[in-house]
């Protein structure tokens, strides 16, 4: 054998599979962001359903990457409470009770409600931007495009979330949102549940533009407390006795 041909070999022999070698530092990263947002898309829009076991190689599969993007990935979402990991069964999607999911409505209701009063200070400029987004969801809903009307529903309650200007009520609202997301999308599947939530943005929109406090704060905590007779059902939880019905809305 040549020499060059030997060296060849040599090294050829010694070659992973390109799978196995490790990727540089700028694609890991962006492997990781990827393997990131994909598994989180996955669990929040309920293809990966609540206890449902995370198959590293199924991922590495589906995703196109890695198994260390995917195990990074599984660490993140686990700080997020999106993903439990169990002795013995590895990583899992996280479920929740009826009573997990209520505590959870009830304090992302408190948090809209403080940031209802400090939007009002907001300027005319950013005002203007969270209605001009209010209508284009307004525009999707009338075209029945539910996903593209969630994604601009999520991105308007945290724009009014921003306009607090609270640090850390933005992290506590954005992680507790994360972990309520699915189910809440799940809620707006009823046509008449989705009419509902709209009205309510729409007083939500009118209070704004009026820079009216009280009247913001309590249409943004309803609106969120009015989640959770629409999606008790899907966490098969029985109507409270002693509560009043409030509207269907999310």
């Amino acid at each position: 054998m040549r020499p060059i041909q030997s060296l060849m070999h040599i090294m050829s022999s010694a070659l992973r599979s390109p799978r196995d070698l490790p990727a540089p530092a700028e694609e890991a990263g962006s492997q990781a962001v990827k393997a990131q947002q994909r598994l989180r898309e996955l669990i929040l829009t309920g293809a990966l359903a609540a206890g449902a076991r995370i198959a590293e190689l199924a991922l590495v599969d589906l995703l196109g990457v890695s198994r260390t993007p995917i195990r990074e990935a599984i660490k993140v979402l686990t700080s997020e409470g999106l993903v439990e990991l169990l002795p013995l069964r590895g990583a899992i999607v996280k479920s929740f009770s009826a009573k997990d999911a209520r505590d959870m409505l009830d304090v992302i209701a408190q948090l809209e409600e403080y940031a209802g009063r400090r939007a009002c200070d907001a300027s005319d400029e950013q005002i203007q931007s969270i209605l001009d987004l209010h209508e284009r969801m307004r525009e999707h809903h009338l075209r029945g495009e539910r996903p593209a009307y969630f994604a601009l529903n999520q991105q308007i309650h945290g724009e009014l979330i921003a306009l607090a200007d609270n640090d850390t009520l933005s992290m506590t609202h954005a992680l507790l949102s994360k972990r309520m997301r699915s189910l809440r999308y799940s809620g707006n599947s009823e046509p008449g549940n989705w009419a509902t939530a709209l009205a309510e943005h729409d007083t939500m929109m009118r209070a704004l533009a009026a820079r009216d406090r009280d009247a913001l704060a309590h249409a943004m905590g309803e609106h969120i407390r009015n989640t959770w007779p629409r999606v008790r059902h899907i966490l098969n939880d029985t109507p409270d006795t002693d509560t009043p019905p409030v509207s269907d809305a999310a």
